[in-house]
């Protein structure tokens, strides 16, 4: 409909804090549901959904199916794509810029150099995981506010997951201790650390201790 209230996050449709509500019979009142970012759809949430939908509601599930999937269980885009059960476009089109670029050649296993004058892409090579937490560290709090004027609370690091030698905890001990040193008094954490709460499955929302 073009409408700002058309757009909702999955977890606040669900739960009814967004979107239509339901109807008399307790579901979704619309007919048509598009999903974007449906490789990040867990068994929980898909299951979730689609009983909430009524007889004759169109479901749409977009997404690029070489992402990473869920962080919950299951892969629910990938068994539908899988399955052929159903009807399926695929696109061809890649997003402009570098940025599309980037992810153009990361889906055919390729991590190239792009031009980027505005320096929305930028490639940094590390050696081993040791010298990618050293390099991230580097680059939160000093490289990036620097070079680009973003701020070190205003940068995001995302990793692929929470184990290993670069993933979550140790990239958020090393980060901790160069930006918010302390000795973690409220469960690990101190006043000024930035943290990520999920009050619903499917849904993350930042804050600060």
């Amino acid at each position: 409909t073009g409408a700002p209230e058309a757009a909702v996050t999955l977890a606040g449709l669900l739960s009814g804090a967004e979107g239509p509500g339901r109807d008399e019979e307790g579901a979704l009142a619309l007919d048509l549901l598009v999903v974007l970012d449906a490789p990040q759809l867990d068994v929980e949430t898909g299951a979730m959904l689609v009983e909430s939908l009524g007889d004759g509601v169109r479901l749409v599930l977009s997404g690029d199916p070489g992402v990473l999937g869920s962080a919950g269980a299951g892969q629910v885009f990938a068994d539908v794509l899988a399955a052929r059960a159903c009807p399926r476009v695929s696109s061809r089109t890649p997003d402009p810029g570098p940025v599309g670029e980037l992810v153009s050649g990361i889906g055919i296993g390729e991590l190239n150099q792009v031009e980027a004058p505005g320096k929305e892409v930028v490639i940094v090579p590390v050696r081993d995981a040791g010298e990618a937490v050293h390099r991230t560290v580097q680059l939160v709090a000093d490289s990036v506010p620097r070079a680009l004027g973003v701020p070190s609370e205003d940068t995001q690091v995302i990793t692929v997951g929470h184990g290993g030698a670069a993933g979550t905890r140790v990239l958020n001990e090393a980060l901790k201790q160069r930006l918010n040193p302390g000795p973690g008094r409220f469960g690990g954490f101190d006043p000024g650390d930035r943290v990520a709460h999920v009050p619903a499955p499917g849904r993350t929302v930042p804050g600060v201790v």
